[in-house]
């Protein structure tokens, strides 16, 4: 497996090694020493797969007081994913990191604890798969807008499908001022 990582600190573009055949093809999506080796050492306690249709972008989705931490991949179809930096404390904080996730290139993106988390969706259907490090916990949902023009995220598609709850989620100036506050 081939470990690229990112210009955010701890985000890292994971290419397992696939082995192909006349068969079809083999990969590891997930071994612990390995995953170590590259840094990945929380404990994974959840998994999640959620199924949507072109267009769909979900996210920039958090926890707040207890962060997940995700390993991300995109099991059919394809995925613009995106990692926001949302520590007001940190040199890289507004900026974004963002990749294709296919069936095909088998990419899988780790995000660890306290990024902001989001993707649309590029092809007619798309299967996501993340592993997480925390519990979902409906109470300490957080997030970031998608379209905050202070990120300027450059989504690679038109005509978007957004939920009304990801719609009203603040901006990154309103999580700058709320930390202000704490």
């Amino acid at each position: 497996m081939d470990i690229i990582e990112t210009e955010l600190a701890g985000v890292l573009i994971i290419q397992p090694k696939i082995i192909r055949d006349q068969r079809g093809f083999f990969k590891e999506s997930y071994q612990l020493e390995r995953y170590k080796e590259a840094g990945i050492v929380f404990p994974f306690v959840q998994d999640n797969f959620s199924r949507s249709f072109k267009g769909v972008l979900r996210g920039l989705h958090l926890q707040n007081s207890r962060p997940q931490g995700k390993l991300i991949s995109c099991l059919r179809g394809a995925v613009y994913d995106v990692a926001v930096d949302v520590d007001p404390t940190s040199t890289t904080f507004g900026k974004y990191f963002g990749l294709e996730l296919t069936e095909d290139n088998h990419t899988q993106l780790w995000i660890p604890p306290g990024y902001a988390h989001g993707f649309c969706v590029l092809s007619n259907v798309a299967d996501f798969h993340y592993k997480c490090t925390d519990f979902y916990f409906p109470e300490d949902e957080g997030g970031l807008v998608w379209n905050d023009p202070e990120v300027g995220i450059d989504w690679p598609i038109d005509n978007l499908q957004i939920s009304e709850k990801d719609s009203k989620l603040p901006t990154l100036e309103q999580i700058k001022a709320a930390a202000v506050l704490q």
